[in-house]
């Protein structure tokens, strides 16, 4: 298949270390769809959302191009795992009542996903996007990673990370707008897990295989540093939610 595949090298390590979403964002999403017969998860990497969207459809289809991440994805009952692609499913016409991708929209061809959303989703039927960007820990640790992610890898982001850095708001979705309530993702991290954290970084990864080389290693005390000896922080991230009903 033809898309990006920038994680499947370390499907291993994003399953382990990646945040996780709030519950709330799953209620509200589910708040918003009339039935709850089944959700399409779609670009799901290690099925993190899709196990969540369980919790509230009697069936989750969660589709991946990377079959690496697929592999490693968490089994739950009734999360059905396909590979395929964004712009083109197995789901059958006008079936879904809730279309969600996370941190992952940024990778598709816009206008065939758009259509592709058109033609599974059910009249009454939900889209729902969203995306994270740096996180925060504390303004002596947040100056070192944004080091990283500024400067080190200055040139190695892949140019869709602009999207994910403007939250989407400059994409034009041609669906009716949903206005979303404020949402975060928290988490207690260690500085070991943290370390893990920046390790999947898409950036990073290309960093290493053009370089042989791991930025992180010289700037691993710089962090340690910064953390000032507490055995764990809270790391916060703001989420953006587009959300929008499919059908005018």
């Amino acid at each position: 298949m033809n898309f990006k595949d920038l994680f499947s090298t370390q499907s291993t390590d994003y399953a382990k270390f990646r945040p996780t979403y709030p519950e709330a964002l799953f209620g509200f999403l589910a708040s918003l769809s009339a039935e709850h017969r089944l959700a399409w998860d779609c670009g799901c990497g290690n099925g993190q959302a899709s196990v969540q969207l369980a919790g509230h459809f009697d069936q989750v289809v969660a589709t991946d191009p990377s079959e690496k991440q697929l592999a490693g994805a968490v089994a739950r009952e009734k999360v059905k795992y396909e590979t395929g692609t964004a712009e083109e499913s197995s789901l059958a016409d006008r079936t879904v009542d809730l279309i969600t991708t996370a941190q992952a929209f940024h990778w598709f061809k816009q206008d065939r996903f758009f259509d592709e959303v058109r033609r599974v989703a059910k009249p009454s039927g939900v889209l729902a996007v969203w995306c994270y960007g740096l996180c925060r820990i504390t303004p002596q640790v947040d100056a070192v990673v944004g080091y990283l992610y500024n400067d080190i890898l200055d040139g190695y982001w892949e140019p869709e990370r602009k999207l994910v850095e403007e939250g989407y708001r400059n994409v034009q979705f041609p669906f009716k707008p949903i206005s979303p309530p404020l949402f975060e993702m928290r988490a207690e991290w260690n500085f070991e897990h943290t370390i893990g954290y920046l390790g999947t970084w898409s950036a990073l990864q290309t960093f290493v295989k053009k370089n042989g080389s791991n930025p992180l290693e010289p700037l691993a005390s710089d962090l340690y540093k910064a953390w000032g000896g507490a055995a764990t922080l809270p790391v916060t991230w703001d989420l953006a939610v587009r959300a929008f009903r499919v059908q005018a």
